[in-house]
């Protein structure tokens, strides 16, 4: 029997089989549109400049965006989110309700809200690190993922937190490298079709480069609109298939802010980077912000202290927030532990 790093070997080596052979793909479209279309077949010199000049803008952003999402490794957990090691010896040796009051109390200091579907803590045996939210173990990767979305064969790599944009930015450009191809190719293909150019080499190429660039298309756009819908909505495919638990229960819009911040919080502030596979998403993946929390007093305390307050004032209106604030709390002392619902601007 072969050793267990040889069969994982030949696992990593034959997970490249898709990202060779959309290579490939790509490699020969490039061959038969830019010699075989625009320099044995298209006459018009103005017509095949303009069409040379549009297709590399796309071929250009498609390939930079592809490789951005393939070559962007997952982020996993800090180390802050792993047991202490006396923690870790302790909760090795006891049962599972004991295992879940020592997770409790380790995760008192951190930003987690989520649970598992039975309100426990969620924690990652393999990886032995405590989940943050939106946080997922991928079995392929062998790692945990911060803002999981799936793992992509095509991609060869999890899709999650450090490269959702580029990813989308992949589907947008490789969709609009496609609808392209087939549109300026179409006339051809329909010249070729019924006989009114001769037979030559390009034919073969114009002819077999419309099927499949129509063919991509419409499979790209599928997947293209559901993923814009998921950050529309501020969901994973995770959590669109099923809704994350909080303290208060399930909850399929528990992260959604509004669709345009849902928006910025994928592709950042500025608008002008938005359409390039520059990172810009907003927070670090390991605490998000939510509409409705249920805190505890401990989870309280911690807000407190992160923000060095020692006292509150004002309306009771907590807010969960990213970077190093944590959780940012105004509000009356005798109400901190009632649930508060984040005013947010409506969704359509």
């Amino acid at each position: 029997m072969a050793p267990h790093h040889v069969l994982k070997c030949c696992q990593r080596s034959l997970a490249w089989i898709p990202v060779i052979f959309i290579n490939l793909v790509v490699g020969w479209s490039y061959y038969a549109y830019v010699v075989e279309l625009c320099i044995f077949t298209i006459p018009n010199n103005a017509e095949k400049i303009s069409y040379l000049v549009v297709f590399h803008l796309f071929f250009i952003m498609f390939i930079w965006s592809y490789w951005k999402t393939i070559c962007s490794r997952p982020a996993s957990p800090s180390k802050e989110f792993c047991l202490a090691k006396v923690e870790k010896e302790q909760y090795e040796k006891e049962q599972p309700d004991a295992q879940q009051n020592i997770l409790k109390k380790a995760a008192v200091g951190l930003p987690v809200y989520t649970r598992t579907g039975t309100g426990a803590v969620r924690y990652c045996d393999h990886c032995q690190v405590i989940k943050p939210d939106r946080c997922h173990h991928c079995s392929t990767c062998d790692m945990c993922v911060l803002k999981m979305d799936h793992h992509c064969p095509w991609v060869n790599n999890c899709v999650g937190f450090s490269n959702y944009k580029f990813f989308v930015l992949f589907l947008a450009y490789s969709m609009l490298y496609c609808v392209f191809i087939a549109a300026t190719v179409l006339q051809y293909f329909i010249k070729f079709w019924t006989n009114q150019l001769p037979d030559t080499h390009a034919k073969f190429h114009v002819l077999f480069l419309f099927f499949v660039a129509a063919m991509f298309f419409i499979s790209i756009l599928s997947l293209f609109s559901y993923h814009l819908w998921l950050v529309g909505k501020n969901r994973t495919t995770i959590e669109a298939f099923r809704a994350p638990v909080f303290r208060n229960g399930p909850d399929k819009n528990g992260f959604s802010l509004g669709f345009s911040r849902n928006v910025v919080e994928v592709f950042g502030d500025q608008k002008k980077y938005w359409m390039f596979p520059i990172y810009t998403s907003h927070g670090d993946g390991h605490s998000f912000v939510t509409r409705l929390l249920t805190l505890d007093p401990e989870q309280i305390a911690v807000g407190l202290q992160i923000n060095g307050k020692s006292s509150v004032d004002g309306l009771a209106s907590p807010k969960h927030v990213l970077g190093n604030n944590i959780n940012h709390i105004e509000g009356h002392q005798d109400d901190v532990a009632q649930m508060v619902t984040v005013t947010m601007e409506s969704e359509s």
